[in-house]
């Protein structure tokens, strides 16, 4: 089978960093790199909910947005509204993050976490969901060293990767030039008990079996809990 790039293991993240901090007006925020994507993760805090959400606790939510020149040739910016895409990336990263959030805990609070990626390199939307908890739970700290909050309502932390089929091999972490490639690809979304909150999947090309399934699912597993770790001792060393 051909190598993968750069060399790494079937089951090997690329390599991967957390570094908090890089916006320093957000109430939280993480610059996630893993390999060459890179996302910029901000959480911005307001003292209201959506009309709707009145009487009912906090909401936490997610935008997502990719720069002109993230990628290889110019994509035009998105003036007229997010599209579909953005759209679907967006809902996703929200849905994620308030699985691991006691959202009535959180009290009548709004937290905004914007992901915008510099690189994109394969895996935006997965590296938008682990950097934006890390944003997410600096927020929260924050919160509680004002007196705001009693105790952080994350709950779990919730971390995201990829995974698929390439050249008959079940591979972890896709980069774009395998992701290109990919003859099934997939999207996980784990809790820290390892639980999932989302799964996407679809064969791009050849179909898949429950084998190759069930390889994937370990993979993602394997991946979301190193990037758990990495989560916590980030989040332990500022």
């Amino acid at each position: 089978m051909p190598a993968r790039p750069h060399g790494r293991a079937l089951d090997a993240l690329r390599p991967t960093t957390l570094e908090t901090g890089t916006a320093p007006f957000a109430e939280g925020s993480c610059t996630i790199t893993m390999g060459m994507t890179r996302v910029l993760c901000t959480a911005s805090v307001e003292e209201r909910v959506p009309p709707w959400r009145e009487g009912r606790g906090g909401w936490v939510t997610g935008e997502y947005a990719m720069l002109p020149r993230a990628t290889a040739e110019r994509t035009r910016r998105e003036r007229r509204g997010a599209r579909g895409r953005t759209q679907e990336i967006q809902r996703l990263i929200g849905r994620s993050l308030r699985a691991a959030v006691d959202l009535a805990a959180l009290g009548e609070r709004t937290v905004t976490v914007d992901c915008d990626v510099l690189v994109a390199d394969g895996g935006t939307r997965t590296a938008s969901i682990t950097g934006a908890c890390v944003a997410l739970e600096m927020a929260f700290q924050r919160l509680v060293s004002e007196g705001a909050l009693e105790a952080s309502p994350l709950h779990q932390w919730v971390a995201a990767i990829s995974g698929g089929m390439v050249d008959g091999e079940a591979r972890l972490d896709l980069e774009y030039v395998e992701d290109a490639a990919a003859d099934v690809d997939f999207n996980f979304v784990y809790l820290e008990d390892g639980r999932f909150v989302e799964v996407q999947g679809t064969a791009e090309g050849a179909p898949f079996t429950r084998h190759e399934l069930d390889v994937l699912l370990h993979l993602g597993n394997t991946g979301a809990d190193q990037l758990v770790r990495l989560q916590k001792t980030t989040l332990v060393d500022i």
